[in-house]
């Protein structure tokens, strides 16, 4: 490894372009510290800053890139392998007034100020800055992970890997979860449900049931359903907000016609509860089956006597 990196101010390197002290993108600074190396953007719109990688790029579409526009692959590795091969040719093509290539340059030069390589790779990590929710849990990727319930709607850093997901607040890690494709689903620790949860910021089962019977007893069927669905009834402190909170956007009357309407077809989810508002169906009566067969006694049936 190199002991200083060069970089343009591309988004997946700089956040934040700045003359004096910019601002790196969380996964990059990862990557720099895991291969203790630092990392001085150029200045934005300085090319020259960065000379020798202009020059670069500059060779590589006469002597690569111009040589391949005429050919057609069928594969990565065979593009691959031809790049390769003039890359090699490329490298070892002699200077014109400097003794040498650029392969023995690098040899002679480079190599020996290059720092050993740490003995495990480096892992990816997606960063992304998210809000706690009334539940204290965290969304990421569909999925929601726990944290500590005194962090109940305060601004986190989300860290996650392929198999680990870590929250952190303030620069300090509150909590770290195995990472889960489940969508829709909760990832709880319990350590993290005080006897103080049953108060998160003023939200709580007996709030939520009296908010939903103020409303009207459809709704309070929902709400009671919702939490006690879940393993841990804070759980669905979320969809039961969303619900009642569909009364503000469309007046408590049309709500509890749309609880109605979803308890009829079993559709107790703050998704379906919007569609049907959304798209009118609580004012829709729901329509009675069809008729397949006319009653025996009747004015206008024969029967089998007008035959013989």
């Amino acid at each position: 490894m190199p002991a200083l990196l060069v970089p343009d101010n591309l988004k997946s390197g700089v956040n934040k372009a700045c003359h004096y002290d910019p601002e790196l993108n969380p996964s990059y600074r990862d990557l720099a510290v895991h291969y203790a190396t630092a990392v001085l953007p150029a200045r934005p719109y300085r090319p020259k800053d960065k000379a020798k990688v202009e020059a670069g790029v500059l060779l590589v579409e006469r002597w690569v890139l111009a040589r391949l526009r005429h050919q057609r692959f069928f594969s990565l590795g065979e593009l691959n392998r031809h790049i390769a091969e003039l890359m090699l040719a490329l490298n070892r093509r002699p200077f014109k007034k400097l003794p040498g290539s650029r392969e023995s340059a690098f040899t002679d030069l480079d190599r020996p100020a290059l720092r050993p390589l740490p003995e495990t790779r480096y892992e990816f990590a997606e960063w992304k800055v998210a809000t706690v929710g009334i539940d204290y849990h965290v969304e990421f990727d569909h999925h929601y992970y726990s944290v500590p319930y005194r962090f109940a709607r305060q601004k986190v850093d989300v860290r996650a890997t392929r198999t680990t997901v870590e929250l952190f607040h303030r620069g300090s890690r509150i909590a770290s979860h195995l990472r889960s494709a489940l969508r829709g689903r909760h990832t709880t620790v319990d350590a993290h449900m005080t006897p103080a949860h049953q108060a998160v910021q003023g939200w709580n089962a007996p709030r939520l049931m009296d908010w939903a019977g103020r409303i009207g007893p459809h709704v309070k069927a929902v709400i009671e359903h919702v939490l006690h669905q879940r393993r841990h009834p804070q759980q669905g402190y979320r969809s039961c907000l969303g619900i009642l909170r569909l009364s503000r956007t469309y007046g408590e009357s049309r709500l509890e016609a749309a609880c109605a309407r979803a308890i009829d077809i079993n559709a107790l989810s703050y998704g379906s509860l919007k569609s049907i508002l959304k798209h009118g169906l609580d004012i829709k009566h729901l329509t009675a089956p069809a008729q397949t067969s006319l009653p025996l006694e009747h004015a206008n049936v024969r029967g089998p006597h007008y035959y013989h």
